[in-house]
């Protein structure tokens, strides 16, 4: 069912404290793209059990695949619907 929103923050609050604070790596496997980009400074993006796109923070959040398939950010910078974003066959350019 997933955690509420709240406490999905505090968590991510304190691994990215312990990260700062601790210099603790800390391997985080989250389906909410923006909240797991949002601390990593490093991240792996995987479909059906395969890595197929990897790359610091800022790479990551400035692909287009990302943005559109992970954000939900439509090509002209606009909002995609959660409905669209899903019924919308993925290309697959980086596999």
């Amino acid at each position: 069912m997933g955690l509420a929103p709240l406490l999905v923050r505090e968590i991510f609050d304190i691994v990215a404290r312990v990260n700062a604070e601790e210099g603790v790596t800390v391997l985080v496997v989250e389906q909410n793209a923006r909240v797991a980009l949002s601390v990593a400074h490093y991240g792996y993006i995987m479909e059906t059990g395969r890595i197929v796109l990897e790359g610091d923070q800022d790479y990551l959040l400035e692909n287009p695949d990302v943005q559109e398939f992970y954000l939900g950010v439509a090509k002209g910078g606009g909002r995609k619907s959660f409905r669209e974003v899903k019924a919308y066959k993925r290309r697959k350019r980086f596999m």
